[in-house]
This record gives C-alpha cells, sequence and structure tokens, in this order.
C-alpha cells in the first residue's frame, strides 16, 4: 500500500530527493529559467509579451508555494543588482521601479500561488492545471495593472489598453501550454522514478 509519503505532491521532490543543497539549487535554476525565458519577447510600446509568465508558471507548479516565491525573489532581484535578466536584456532599479516593475513583483506572488495550487495536485489534470494557471496569471496583472497605471500615469482606460488587452490571449495560450505539459511532466516522472526504485 502507498502512502502520500511515498509520492510527493511537488514534481521536484518526485524526481529529486529533498535537501537543503537540492532546494538551493531548485531555486537558483527556477531563476535561471525565467531569465532566459524572459529574452524571448514580443516588443510593444509600454510592456512587451514575454516568455516570464510561462517561467513563473513552470517554476510555483514545479517547486511549490515557498520554493518557487523564493525562485522568483532570487530573479528580481538578481535583475535588481544589474545582472541582464529581465526582458531584452535590461536590468537594474530603473525597470523595477518602471512601468513594468509591478509584474515583476507579480511573479513571486503567481509562483506563490500556483505552487500552492500544486501543493493541493491542482496541476495534475489539464483542466485543473489551467485553472491554476490562469489564477497564476491574473495574480500577476492584479499587481502589475495598477502599478503601471500609478508609474505611467495611465487612466483605467489606458492602462487596460496598454498593460492589459494585449496579453489576454497570449496569457491564456501560455497558461494551456503549460497546463498540457505539467500532465505530461508527472507521467514522465513517475516512469522515471518507476524504474529507479525497482
Amino acid at each position: 500500500m502507498t502512502t502520500i509519503a511515498q509520492h510527493p505532491a511537488l514534481l521536484a521532490d518526485r524526481v529529486l530527493p529533498r535537501s537543503l543543497a537540492t532546494d538551493a539549487g531548485l531555486v537558483l535554476g527556477g531563476a535561471a529559467i525565467t531569465a532566459l525565458l524572459a529574452q524571448v519577447y514580443v516588443p510593444l510600446p509600454l510592456v512587451p509579451i514575454t516568455g516570464q509568465t510561462m517561467a513563473v508558471l513552470l517554476v510555483g507548479a514545479t517547486l511549490g508555494a515557498t520554493r518557487g516565491a523564493m525562485s522568483m525573489s532570487v530573479y528580481a532581484l538578481l535583475g535588481l543588482v544589474g545582472f541582464p535578466v529581465f526582458s531584452e536584456g535590461s536590468s537594474g532599479m530603473a525597470v523595477v521601479l518602471g512601468p513594468t516593475g509591478g509584474y515583476i513583483v507579480g511573479f513571486v506572488l503567481a509562483a506563490a500561488l500556483v505552487g500552492r495550487l500544486a501543493e493541493l495536485r491542482w496541476e495534475r489534470t489539464f483542466a485543473k492545471a489551467l485553472l491554476t494557471f490562469v489564477a497564476g496569471t491574473g495574480v500577476t496583472f492584479l499587481v502589475g495593472l495598477p502599478w503601471l497605471a500609478a508609474v505611467a500615469g495611465l487612466d483605467l482606460q489606458a492602462t487596460l489598453a496598454a498593460g492589459l488587452f494585449p496579453f489576454v490571449l497570449p496569457g491564456l495560450v501560455k497558461a494551456a501550454i503549460v497546463a498540457g505539459l505539467m500532465p505530461l511532466a508527472w507521467k514522465g516522472a513517475e516512469a522515471i522514478t518507476a524504474r529507479r526504485d525497482r
């Protein structure tokens, strides 16, 4: 008879043994993946479409709430101190305090929410995973839109036009892609660990 303890709720813990060193490596790895996907972007006047949000969803779902949020915090801090991890290789205080800074802060909360839902096993099926990732994307906008309005001095209509409407369809597509990937990743992880445990 198997127990939940024998089958960890998070993908990273199903594949790798849990330790402080592993956790640190995963947190740094999540930040690195986010930095890499941030360089995949479509430029728009104020807020570009990037691969960052997809990375945030993947990191949160794979690592869980605490490590996912820590990973996004590390990502933000790396950019803040000058590493070229933000979109278009940008970095620095001007980016974090600029119009797109709220989205970067929102990544931390989004990873925490997605991670918590992953701890409850919501990323195992496509339908629940899609809801999880749409919710995570929504959290990013809940922080990013007011920040954009305040920093750029935009009214509600201009804020939605610049910071939300162009991203709804791409956000849904990215959420759907990740929602399709996670159940497949779990099947692969189960196959790997089954062979390892023989």
